[in-house]
């Protein structure tokens, strides 16, 4: 039994909390965890988004549009079955959401797919609009 139990939780005591307590309490921004892990590319004309969502299917992902907002949000649900005699249970209800800046994006032609636990996102860029030559009269 006990060689199912989480190596981090063999040794509890309070000497181990006060050891690890600098690491839990002054993480810093690189190496804490994130929801959702991100790889963005400059292909030019277009960005290339792969986001890692491993344990989620197609259709647990929402991918939601609001003006220059572009929100990932992914939500799985496990049936809670009391059958069985668990000894520790840590598969539950999980959830995350990341949200990014679109503004520069033609938000209208995104496309997006989903394949082992990767969903990439094609991100074509606004074409640059360059001013019209006009003349300017004099009042």
């Amino acid at each position: 039994m006990f060689d199912l139990i989480p190596f981090e939780n063999r040794n509890s005591n309070l000497f181990r909390w006060l050891d690890r307590f600098d690491d839990d309490f002054f993480k810093t921004t690189e190496n804490s965890f994130s929801p959702c892990r991100v790889d963005i590319q400059d292909l030019g004309d277009r960005f290339l988004l792969e986001a890692e969502l491993p344990g989620f299917k197609k259709e647990e992902i929402k991918i939601d549009l609001d003006k220059d907002c572009l929100t990932l949000s992914a939500q799985h649900t496990q049936q809670q079955e009391d059958k069985g005699n668990y000894i520790r249970r840590e598969r539950r209800t999980t959830g995350l959401s990341r949200s990014f800046d679109v503004s520069s994006i033609d938000t209208d032609h995104i496309g997006a797919t989903f394949e082992n636990g990767v969903l990439t996102l094609t991100l074509p860029k606004k074409s640059a609009q360059k001013p019209q030559a006009r003349r300017i009269t004099i009042e």
